[in-house]
């Protein structure tokens, strides 16, 4: 029986002319598909998802919460929020398994079989259903010490004379972006970079040791700044918070393991989420 999974392969003969396929487009250096292989990737995509919509009935996980969950979520993000919720998910669920992928990408839910994405930041437009579960700031922090030696930056323009911390990113910019209080402006301020890293983590570590100021998004820093070894700067300059979406591809009869996780996940994440933002979070 099909799935989703298995490969549905071009047919090297099919909808030929003279002997030349019209599926693909052979160049030198790639190949491409033509409009009609990609009508038609779709529609093999369209059946399917079909095949697998109507094994999933079989199966019985229209009528209980049952099977295999796929979900994917930032690195440091679904450590820290993702996963307490996935445990005492499981814990209520005994007849589903739960697959969790941690990846600082946006993992595309079709191609990759994903059932359900966190993400966080502005969503582009698609045909995929988003729950908005809160919002996340962007904040700029250095420790208590390197602020004593180097003096507190009272706007962004301050930057340009500090060494600073950079997370590299898939796309990384040599400036750092903020919101003017006046005009509501947004404003980009080249940095620095006396250290870049790859993971977040590391940038905060760094800027506790007094290497620089760091930009990082607040669950990031979040302990440092409630244990008081680091300390947030230009607070109201920040932008405006990213908002964090829990995202699923919409489909026409949903199976009740994601229901059911959508409705044990949401309350929760919210919870944590505004506990993040509260008084007491940072």
């Amino acid at each position: 029986m099909w799935s989703r999974r298995s490969t549905l392969p071009l047919r090297p003969h099919a909808g030929t002319r003279r002997g030349r396929s019209c599926a693909t487009t052979r160049t030198t250096r790639k190949l491409t598909l033509t409009d009609a292989g990609v009508a038609y990737v779709a529609a093999a995509r369209r059946i399917l998802d079909e095949v697998e919509e109507a094994e999933r009935e079989a199966a019985g996980e229209f009528t209980m919460p049952k099977g295999e969950l796929v979900v994917t979520a930032p690195v440091f993000f679904g450590r820290l929020h993702v996963l307490p919720v996935v445990i005492d998910f499981l814990a209520l669920y005994p007849e589903i398994d739960l697959r969790l992928i941690l990846a600082d990408r946006n993992v595309d839910l079709v191609s990759d079989h994903v059932d359900m994405a966190v993400r966080i930041g502005k969503l582009p437009d698609s045909s995929m259903v988003a729950t908005q579960v809160g919002a996340m700031r962007t904040v700029t922090c250095a420790s208590p010490a390197f602020l004593a030696g180097h003096g507190v930056p009272r706007q962004p323009d301050d930057l340009l004379k500090y060494p600073c911390v950079a997370a590299i990113t898939p796309t990384p910019v040599p400036s750092w972006r903020f919101r003017m209080p006046r005009s509501q402006a947004m404003r980009d301020v080249p940095i620095r970079s006396r250290l870049a890293v790859t993971t977040p983590e590391a940038a905060a570590q760094a800027a506790i040791q007094g290497v620089g100021i760091t930009r990082l998004l607040q669950y990031q820093v979040a302990d440092a700044v409630r244990d008081g070894a680091l300390r947030i700067v230009l607070e109201s300059y920040e932008p405006e918070p990213a908002p964090v979406h829990l995202l699923h591809v919409s489909r026409g009869q949903m199976p009740l393991k994601l229901r059911s996780f959508i409705d044990f996940a949401v309350p929760r994440l919210r919870e944590a989420l505004a506990r993040l933002a509260g008084p007491a979070g940072m």
